[in-house]
């Protein structure tokens, strides 16, 4: 059983997104306004819809921290969606539909809708749409935020940036130093698509805007490396606790991705053994160690104590203002797909988010290795960890 245990539920334009956490370790310090501070930066980004102008996440504590710490027992939280006011009468828990209320009948390509609809045998698209939006991600970028506490605590650091989008692509970087570069990070967080490199920056800012007159949507492939993470996270003894592949599910778990690479896990399928390798040294000051980083962090299903580089590929929003051709599900004609309201582009915010699920990654995996029920008990493990391993 994992460390950590994640629980979401909630409609995009219900009451709440509301989650349980359960396996964090009483003692941890937690700064409720690092949590909000991460919200807000899930809403930002360059590209995105009408919904952002409405919604001011921040997140509800209802159990599971006093007086700016953890307890030991469940975090439960609730993010509040403004926007319900809006929808109240249609989101109704009781009662019948409101009257005049039309049911969504035409599914959208690139959505859950058709699929959800086979699936749960509903006659209403809105059963489905409501619980496979992205308003979901809110609550997972908070639990990801809370997970960045417990990490924060043994100084790993992280951070997310946007490396392609639509036809624009920055250039690779190799990470190896155990620290957040602060120049890079300061780029990213001061761009309007979380990108580092100013001119790519620009380039992509112009793309969304083009796509934007087009009625069309964009994706793209962000980066996110975590810093200082120990060796050993993760195992090679069974398929389901290696971690590459629990960082695999992470990821594809959040809406629209399709893609992800650890390292340089599709170019170096391309080259030789002898380019693709990282060679290991050794030093007393330093220990173990590499020069390069083309594993990202991860040989085996485990930590090997370089940064943990995780990329992830999303495809361009599914709702277009250009209608793609689609089929009513009631009458079973042809017709074109329908427009709501939506992002041109969400691929700053999803690197956020892919941030936040990469951090409970880790911290289950972290907790896992080094378990305890008081933060001071994981400190005394990892501290005898270090010594070993020397």
């Amino acid at each position: 059983m994992n460390s950590l245990r994640l629980l979401t539920a909630g409609e995009s334009h219900g009451k709440a997104v509301v989650a349980i956490l359960e396996g964090m370790p009483a003692g941890v310090p937690m700064d409720v306004a690092r949590v909000n501070a991460e919200l807000k930066k899930r809403q930002g980004g360059h590209g995105r819809g009408g919904r952002m102008k409405i919604e001011k996440d921040a997140i509800g504590i209802l159990s599971g921290i006093r007086f700016g710490r953890t307890l030991g027992s469940p975090i439960a939280f609730e993010i509040r969606n403004l926007d319900y006011a809006n929808w109240e009468t249609k989101m109704a828990v009781e009662g019948a539909p409101p009257k005049g209320y039309e049911p969504v009948t035409l599914a959208r390509p690139g959505h859950a809708d058709l699929a959800g609809v086979l699936k749960f045998g509903h006659d209403d698209i809105r059963n489905v749409i409501e619980r496979s939006s992205a308003r979901e991600t809110a609550a997972r970028t908070a639990a990801g935020a809370i997970a960045k506490e417990l990490l924060r605590a043994f100084d790993i650091t992280w951070l997310a940036h946007v490396t392609h989008l639509g036809p624009v692509a920055t250039r690779a970087r190799n990470w190896i130093d155990p620290r957040v570069p602060p120049a890079f990070l300061r780029a990213v967080e001061s761009s309007p698509v979380r990108c580092a490199h100013r001119s790519a920056s620009g380039k992509m800012v112009a793309a969304i805007d083009a796509a934007r007159k087009r009625g069309d949507t964009l994706g793209g492939i962000y980066e996110v490396v975590f810093f200082n993470v120990p060796p050993g996270l993760g195992s090679c003894m069974q398929w389901d606790r290696k971690l590459d592949a629990r960082l695999a599910f992470g990821i594809l778990s959040i809406h629209a991705q399709k893609g992800i690479e650890i390292g340089d896990g599709f170019s170096g399928a391309v080259l030789p053994g002898s380019r693709v390798h990282d060679e290991i040294f050794y030093s007393k000051s330093g220990g173990f160690h590499r020069r390069t980083n083309r594993a990202g962090g991860i040989e085996g299903g485990m930590t090997n104590g370089s940064p943990v580089v995780v990329r992830g590929a999303m495809k361009p929003i599914s709702t277009l203002l250009k209608p793609l051709r689609s089929v009513d599900l009631k009458t079973r004609r042809a017709t074109i797909s329908r427009y709501e309201r939506s992002d041109v582009c969400a691929l700053p915010a999803a690197s956020v988010v892919a941030e936040g699920v990469v951090a409970f990654v880790l911290a289950d995996a972290f907790l896992e290795k080094f378990a305890g029920d008081h933060l001071k008990d994981v400190e005394a493990a990892v501290a005898h960890f270090k010594r070993r391993i020397r």
